[in-house]
């Protein structure tokens, strides 16, 4: 700073207005557009100006100031944000198999011919290593960003992407909309990543290993002066919540409006005709990958039309629209120097191979998943052979094949333990599981650790503070066996544990506290129930409202529902009948975990055992609303036609499952027959 301005209040106002607007122009011109039209000293000196006049009007700093990209103060710690509309994950294609199956299942639950004839469009755009971000306006202005978390939550980075020089504080138009949330990834450049890790030798610290980490370590930087440092950068590519406007029609407008709005967007995107244009993309851009000057790890293809996204809908936490198409995986060859048997939450015994350290797909790896003992027969994996591991991006690594010509007549066959090598419990293997199984259940250590573990984690209780670290610390120090335990605890206790002073402490006791008011879908998936994961806690609580209910349902009810079938279902009678759970469960009700039961969705069986298939585009209510009503009413809603279909009901447009109907002698009706139906 070279100065204090000595412009009178009201010209300062004026200047102040001119000089933003002429540091945003400047700035989309640099680093979005590539396109200058000053030079960099002359850029300096109309921002050295703004600052000195923002130095002594400090009321005439804005959110949306360029000055505000040098960081601020360093933060005591990132707080929690909830997305209002969540930021999913994607499923991958590792072959050109897998891509073109996506693509069958996309043309088939949107009716279309299976052959070439009606070809899909999809959007290709290159999957960045980075980090995915939404940035949040309102009225124009940029006030908030936020990584992806767990899709929910992620954390608020606002100060650190404000450093970003390509993210425009305000939108570049002259109406903005009330909420307007953009998303996208963060990056490091080749370039910026080599210069990086020069300064960091230079001082004296360790290097970044791969681009990726470097990104996540800068934009996770509590002092976002260092971010400013670190020359990210970032594409956009999609949205989120919109108010005041109305969302494009289809995913490239969406891309082409991003760029309207001053957004950086990826010029590599594209637009295919088809899957086989989509595999001709991904080659080409393989080929190039090591030309565009940042890291990709594959290609996302999204179906283009918005109208068909939402039609398609979604499985679990992933988008049926959408694919990441990943590149051949890294691979690198080592030797397996032994095998331990990790024992999980529900007891299944993992075989994992320890390595000969060796570099591959940006990491140093020492340790490979064997997923199970089917796996390690059919690849003929032994101690002290020399194989093939393979990692793509962060994948687990695991082992691609043995290199049989170098397998010493040393090598020994590797065997699955009788006995769990934690807790000495016999070690079970059903016929009817891949998974052999320590039958010491809750009584087992690692078992123990592992359900205290997901217990406490974000999805379930969401205990802020309570890591995979601290567990152990407190299982060590003898402290917890079991997650009623965390609602004992004292301060005095957490404080004695090493790295832990009486601050920590007391925050952790007071998010153990919090957590007693939860919900019954939460607590459900917190309860570890095997084959029940989220989604499948959300219905249980949707259908049944509450843990009594579900506690007393017995097999045939539990598979009345969607998406709960007979292994699902015996898992749930198998924990509410185990004299161990219902001891636990009792324990943490003790404790003070409470949740407001919820309305149960009713079953009036009016229409159980019929089954119904829905087609085309419906008037009066979507065909979501309709699966629901159907379902309420006990019938089932199949995606296809058979001859035990009871009936299809056809909307406008309506696909093959029509015509396929018609040829079977299934009965083909109208809306108005559903809303009839819906309504006696």
């Amino acid at each position: 700073m070279s100065g204090r301005s000595s412009l009178p209040l009201k010209t300062a106002k004026k200047r102040v207005v001119e000089l933003r607007e002429l540091l945003h122009e400047h700035g989309h011109r640099y680093y979005v557009l590539d396109a200058p039209v000053i030079s960099d000293a002359e850029y300096d000196e109309l921002f050295r100006e703004l600052q000195q006049i923002e130095e002594s009007y400090p009321q005439l700093l804005t959110a949306d100031s360029p000055s505000l990209r040098v960081g601020a103060p360093p933060l005591d710690g990132f707080e929690s944000v909830n997305h209002a509309v969540p930021m999913l994950s994607l499923g991958n294609a590792f072959s050109q198999e897998e891509l073109f199956e996506f693509d069958r299942r996309v043309r088939e639950r949107l009716e279309r011919d299976t052959t070439d004839k009606s070809q899909v469009t999809y959007v290709a755009e290159p999957k960045l290593d980075g980090l995915a971000i939404s940035l949040r306006y309102e009225n124009g202005v940029f006030v908030q960003g936020a990584t992806r978390g767990d899709g929910q939550t992620g954390e608020n980075v606002t100060e650190n992407l404000r450093t970003i020089e390509s993210i425009p504080l305000r939108l570049r138009c002259a109406k903005p909309p009330a909420v307007f949330e953009a998303r996208g990834e963060v990056f490091m450049s080749h370039t910026a990543f080599d210069s990086l890790n020069e300064t960091m030798l230079a001082e004296g610290k360790s290097a970044f290993v791969n681009p990726r980490n470097a990104a996540a370590g800068s934009l996770r930087q509590l002092d976002s002066r260092k971010t400013a440092q670190r020359k990210l950068s970032i594409y956009l590519y999609g949205l989120g919540e919109l108010q005041g406007m109305e969302m494009p029609a289809t995913q490239m407008e969406t891309l082409q409006q991003l760029g309207a709005l001053g957004f950086p967007v990826n010029t590599e995107i594209d637009r295919c005709v088809g899957i086989a244009a989509c595999y001709a993309y991904y080659e080409s851009i393989l080929q190039r990958r090591l030309k565009l000057g940042y890291e990709i790890d594959g290609v996302v293809f999204k179906v283009d039309s918005l109208a068909e996204q939402r039609e398609l809908g979604f499985v679990s936490r992933a988008p049926r629209w959408a694919v990441a198409q990943k590149f051949p995986a890294e691979e690198a060859q080592t030797v397996v120097d032994g095998v331990e048997f990790q024992v999980g939450r529900t007891g299944a015994l993992t075989p994992v191979a320890r390595l000969k350290p060796v570099f591959v797909g940006g990491v140093t790896v020492s340790n490979a998943t064997l997923h199970n003992m089917d796996e390690i027969a059919r690849k003929d994996i032994r101690i002290g052979d020399t194989v093939v591991v393979r990692r793509a991006g962060d994948v687990i690594p695991e082992i691609a094949r043995v290199v049989l010509k170098e397998r010493s007549k040393k090598s020994q066959k590797i065997t699955l333990p009788q006995r769990c090598p934690i807790c000495d419990s016999p070690v079970v293997h059903s016929e009817l599981e891949v998974k052999a199984r320590c039958s010491g259940g809750l009584q087992c250590p690692a078992q123990q650790r592992e359900a205290i573990k997901h217990f406490a984690s974000r999805r379930a209780m969401d205990i802020d503070g309570l890591g995979d670290k601290l567990v152990e610390q407190l299982a060590d120090a003898g402290l917890i066996t079991s997650p009623a335990d965390l609602y004992s605890l004292t301060e005095e206790q957490v404080a004695a544990l090493p790295r832990m002073g009486e601050k920590s402490a007391a925050n952790l006791i007071g998010a153990i506290k919090a957590s007693r008011q939860t919900t019954l879908s939460r607590f459900l998936f917190a309860l570890g129930i095997r084959d029940i994961g989220e989604t499948g806690a959300a219905l249980l609580a949707d259908r049944f409202g509450s843990l009594n209910a579900i506690m007393q349902a017995d097999e045939e009810s539990l598979m009345e529902i969607d998406d709960i079938g007979p292994i699902a279902a015996q898992s749930v009678c198998a924990f509410f009948n185990s004299q161990q759970s219902l001891s636990m469960l009792e324990t943490l009700l003790d404790q003070g975990i409470e949740f407001p039961e919820v309305k149960a969705r009713a079953i009036e069986p009016t229409l159980t055992g019929n089954t119904y298939v829905l087609t085309g585009t419906l008037a009066t209510l979507t065909r979501d609303q309709a699966k629901q009503q159907l379902q309420q009413r006990g019938a089932k809603v199949s995606s296809s036609v058979s001859k035990k279909t009871t009936a299809v009901f056809a909307g406008e447009s309506p696909g093959s499952k029509a015509t396929k109907a018609t040829d079977l002698g299934v009965p083909l009706l109208d809306e108005q027959s559903l809303i009839d139906l819906l309504q006696s």
